[in-house]
């Protein structure tokens, strides 16, 4: 079911909210994350890439299990971001620095948080298969790139997660408002349920939480940014 917030983001509307109202908000969304949390131990998976989205959900996440007291955070929390080897090499280094910052933050806190980067296999490289095999430089309607360099070696850590544990769950961010197609996409697979199966990856679920929530703490990280002095 599709609510009336996240019909407006579709439409490219969005509600704002007061700071209290939005306090209240994260304060629910931080509970409804602890909660299944403490339920098991199924591991989680989160993707990271450095993005908004991204780093909106794992900001949610760390801090609503740091929350939690000590004997509480005893499930592995995967972080898992893919180099193409193709990217921009300031923007690569930045992820990785900020992945290599996390290990370090969550061994001295006591967090259940290990970060992992991830690459393609050389079979499945950029350039092995735009030099070597001939493809043609990616494009709209022929992607190649995006399933060999980005969906596989995440497909195979969570393999290795769901064969190790039995399950997993993978927490990831998209947006409604990020393109008209993927408020299409995620209209189209919305369900009352909180969990949705990976239909390619046997044993992995999806996580979803209240898209507005994430799109208000983006809002409001912005506004501080700017308020800050320099």
């Amino acid at each position: 079911m599709i609510s009336r917030s996240d019909a407006k983001v579709a439409q490219g509307q969005i509600e704002y909210r007061s700071v209290p109202e939005f306090v209240e908000e994260l304060k629910a969304l931080t509970a409804e994350i602890q909660e299944p949390y403490c339920q098991d131990q199924v591991p989680w998976i989160v993707g990271y890439s450095g993005g908004k989205d991204s780093t909106a959900v794992l900001q949610l996440v760390w801090n609503a299990i740091a929350a939690l007291p000590l004997q509480q955070r005893t499930k592995p929390v995967h972080i898992i971001s893919t180099d193409t080897r193709v990217e921009n090499p300031v923007i690569s280094a930045w992820v990785n620095q900020s992945l290599n910052r996390m290990a370090i933050a969550a061994q001295q806190k006591g967090l259940p948080f290990q970060p992992h980067p991830l690459q393609p296999e050389v079979e499945d490289s950029f350039w092995v298969n735009l030099i070597g095999r001939g493809y043609p430089a990616p494009r709209q309607k022929f992607r190649w790139c995006t399933e060999r360099l980005k969906i596989h070696p995440a497909n195979r850590f969570i393999r290795n997660v769901v064969r190790a544990s039995g399950e997993t769950i993978l927490v990831l961010g998209t947006r409604k408002a990020e393109s008209q197609k993927r408020a299409a996409t995620m209209a189209k697979h919305a369900e009352d349920s909180k969990q949705k199966e990976v239909t390619h990856v046997p044993g992995a679920y999806i996580k979803s939480w209240r898209e507005y929530l994430l799109r208000r703490l983006l809002e409001t990280q912005a506004s501080v940014r700017e308020k800050a002095p320099d």
